[in-house]
């Protein structure tokens, strides 16, 4: 087990596993998170979407507002992490 997995941490993954309905999640979220937060994280996923659509970074950054910075650790989150990106971007897929 990861330092960041702790008992808090596997909390809060219960806590959004059990959470079926997107105006709970989001108040939920609201509460945890500033704004920018929410935003900041809402924008990787983005990020992550149009990288795996093999879009640009100058397409990526024109488009969601995102730094090259942000842009990068998302690739590489895509490339080499741990494939939450990938479910995500599964989920998203599955959903629209």
């Amino acid at each position: 087990m990861s330092e960041i997995r702790t008992r808090e941490v596997d909390d809060l993954l219960r806590v959004l596993s059990a959470l079926d309905d997107e105006d709970t999640i989001f108040a939920l979220l609201e509460d945890l998170f500033t704004i920018r937060e929410i935003r900041e994280t809402s924008q990787r996923l983005a990020v992550a979407r149009l990288l795996s659509a093999g879009k640009s970074y100058a397409v990526i950054e024109e488009a969601t507002g995102a730094s090259a910075t942000t842009i990068a650790r998302v690739s590489k989150c895509l490339s080499y992490g741990t494939g939450g990106y990938a479910s995500a971007l599964e989920v998203l897929a599955r959903t629209e």
